[in-house]
């Protein structure tokens, strides 16, 4: 009797194939970076307000362009007379900024870019004044270190100017600080501002017709003291010396001036989460202002408040972050109503509104 053979039959054994190797997927084309930039629809935003005090419209239309790298505006005010007026249309990139007034037919250029890791060159002109900024930012060693040097560069075109007058006049104005440069005069007025993490110092050359040249110089230090911060302005020969203490629910700001020796103090309280006291008294006026806040939630405030000054007592309510964008709102719009009670003059008491609304079109 034969025994069954424990090996399989050849006809039972599957024929060993090759695997096919599948041919790899042609390279991705790159997109034309040109043709992305113009094909791609620019967003449109409309934003529009409204003061029933001043009777006004305020409209910006907006647009980014070019994949984001510019950004168009247009805005105009518009009255009940749907008159409109105070047009001016902006041009605004990273590095370039045109602002063009068609009422006055004036542009405002500004322009600033990197010249080295840490040097900045920025500019400035008015076409219609003929007159602008040259500055250059140098960033030292540390972080909040800079130093700024800018100048302004007005000129004056003297057309019709044969080249002897051009000569004797560049002799006579050689005398008072003037250099010609083709056909433009210069006066060359620098100012110097250097920044530390502590404040800033600015040093300015001034001159008029009245006052001689003079050297001005303008600063703010500020730095910690007594678990406060301590504060020190110094502008146009006027010195300011402010300190703030601040904790979780109590907030104390006094203040004062010299020559003028005026003294004020801010005296703020937390007693809630979402209620705030603020006091102002000034010694040299008698004058004083108290302001309640009262936040619901992030989209609602109330406020109330008396101005001693204009003696004025006034309540508002905020629908919408007060000092946020309309963007961040719900459904995109900031409305506030106030009323204004006069002391000397209750029944001209006024309730006015303010409206405003955006819209993304795109």
């Amino acid at each position: 009797m034969l025994e069954p053979s424990s090996q399989t039959p050849d006809y039972l054994i599957s024929p060993i194939t090759t695997p096919v190797t599948p041919s790899p997927p042609p390279p991705p084309t790159k997109p034309n970076q040109f043709l992305s930039l113009i094909s791609n629809r620019p967003s449109l935003r409309v934003t529009s307000e409204f003061d029933s005090d001043s009777r006004v419209f305020f409209h910006k239309v907006s647009c980014k362009l070019f994949d984001d790298l510019a950004k168009l505006k247009l805005s105009f005010v518009n009255n009940v007379k749907r008159e409109i007026s105070g047009s001016l249309l902006a041009l605004t990139s990273k590095h370039l900024s045109i602002h063009y007034d068609p009422e006055e037919q004036n542009a405002l250029i500004k322009t600033s870019f990197d010249v080295g890791p840490k040097l900045q060159f920025k500019a400035a002109h008015d076409v219609k004044a003929k007159r602008g900024e040259v500055a250059m930012v140098a960033n030292v060693a540390d972080p909040g270190y800079a130093v700024e040097v800018s100048s302004p560069v007005p000129y004056i075109g003297l057309y019709g100017c044969d080249f002897s007058c051009f000569l004797r006049l560049k002799k006579y104005l050689a005398n008072f600080g003037f250099s010609i440069v083709g056909c433009m005069w210069h006066h060359i007025v620098p100012k110097a501002t250097i920044r530390f993490p502590t404040g800033e110092v600015t040093l300015e050359e001034r001159e008029d017709e009245e006052v001689p040249r003079k050297l001005l110089i303008n600063g703010i230090l500020k730095g910690p003291i007594l678990n406060g911060v301590g504060a020190a302005h110094y502008t146009d020969e006027e010195l300011r010396l402010r300190y703030s203490y601040k904790d979780e629910s109590l907030s104390f700001i006094p203040s004062i001036s010299l020559p003028s020796n005026a003294v004020s103090f801010a005296f703020k309280r937390r007693f809630s989460p979402s209620d705030k006291l603020s006091y102002w008294y000034n010694f040299d006026s008698n004058g004083w202002s108290a302001v309640y806040k009262h936040t619901y939630d992030k989209d609602f405030k109330f406020k109330a408040g008396y101005d001693s000054e204009v003696r004025l007592g006034w309540a508002s309510l905020w629908v919408g972050e007060e000092n946020g964008k309309a963007k961040t709102a719900p459904m995109k719009m900031k409305v506030q109503f106030m009323l204004q009670v006069p002391q000397d003059d209750i029944k001209s008491s006024a309730l006015m509104f303010r409206v405003k609304k955006r819209w993304d079109i795109l």
